[in-house]
Order: structure tokens, then sequence, then C-alpha cells
């Protein structure tokens, strides 16, 4: 990112001022606090809690019109006392990006364009592989004749923005199947 002289000189004005004007005293916090409250003016405040992982932290997501406007953390939370985590504190945008995909994009192997398909139709192509997949690894038993019941074919590797429920739905599914690899990248 290129910055002309000019704009570097009014953002160097602009800090020496703030820094003055807090040397001299001025306390900001009023305006800050009127900032954020006109922000959230004729929201209304509805108690919940994250759903990233098993901690439970309290959240405070502000409606306006059935359209999320803000979301923090809960302070009258024992959990998190208002504190949220990066994912937490990511929830808003995950809710309300207007570049989050909406629509399911296919590129066939060897393609080199997306193509916009049915989600009917994903849904069917990821159970066919799934199944075809299965089929082709599946091990009852090992020459030895332990029972093994696996699949070494399929890996699970479940995602961070997955809620509680969904990640123990789909373990036991992958489970039930044979799937023996099942990871989870929900660290941070």
């Amino acid at each position: 990112m290129a910055v002309s002289r000019r704009e570097f000189l009014r953002a160097g004005a602009g800090g020496t001022a703030l820094g003055t004007m807090a040397a001299l005293g001025v306390n900001l916090t009023p305006t800050v606090a009127r900032a954020a409250e006109l922000r959230i003016a004729n929201a209304k405040a509805v108690p919940t809690i994250c759903p990233y992982c098993s901690v439970g932290c309290g959240m405070i997501a502000h409606v306006i019109d059935n359209r999320i406007v803000n979301i923090e953390g809960n302070p009258d939370s024992p959990v998190n006392q208002g504190n949220l985590c990066p994912k937490g504190a990511a929830s808003y945008q995950l809710a309300v990006n207007p570049n989050r995909i909406t629509e399911v994009l296919y590129r066939a192997p060897g393609g080199t364009q997306w193509e916009k398909k049915p989600l009917d139709w994903a849904m069917d192509r990821i159970a066919e592989l799934y199944k075809k997949t299965r089929d082709e690894t599946f091990v009852e038993k090992l020459p030895d004749g332990k029972l093994v019941n696996n699949s070494l074919g399929i890996f699970s590797l479940g995602g961070a923005t997955m809620d509680n429920e969904w990640n123990y739905a789909h373990s036991k599914l992958m489970r039930a199947t044979g799937v023996v690899a099942i990871e989870n990248q929900a660290r941070i």
C-alpha cells in the first residue's frame, strides 16, 4: 500500500493532536461510550451462546428488524465475563459478511472454471463419492482374522466454524461408517 506524502503528514498531524489532547487530560471515554450507544440504538439485545467450542461463552447479539447489527461478549456471563476469543469476536462477520459464498461452486476434475450447481446436486455427488470410496477401502477383518470394520481411505477434518452439535453428529457419522482418522482444526 503506497502512502502519499500528504496522507502521511495528515496522519502524523492527527496522531500529534490526539496525543496532545490526551496529555492535557482530555477524557475521550464519554465520547467513545456515546458512539457505541448510537451504533446499537433501538436494537434488541438478545443473549446467546457462542457456537464454536464447548466452553459456552456468553454473547449479546444486537438485532434490528431481524438483522444482526452487532455481536459482543456478554459481561454478565460467568464463563467469559464479556471476553471473546478470536473466533467468537469474528462471529458477526461470519453471520453477515457480504463476501460469504452462499451457493455451490463446482470445478470439474481438470477444469479451470467454476460452475454454479444446485445444492441437491452437490449433496448427492458428495454422498455418491463418499459411498464409492468407503466401499473400495472398507476392511472388515485383518489377515489374522481380527475384526476391525474400518475405512482408511477417508479422512475427516472438521472446521473451526462448525458448532458443537454439528461436530458431535459428524464424528458419530464418521465412526459409524468406519472412518478412523477424525480430526478437528478448531484450535486457536
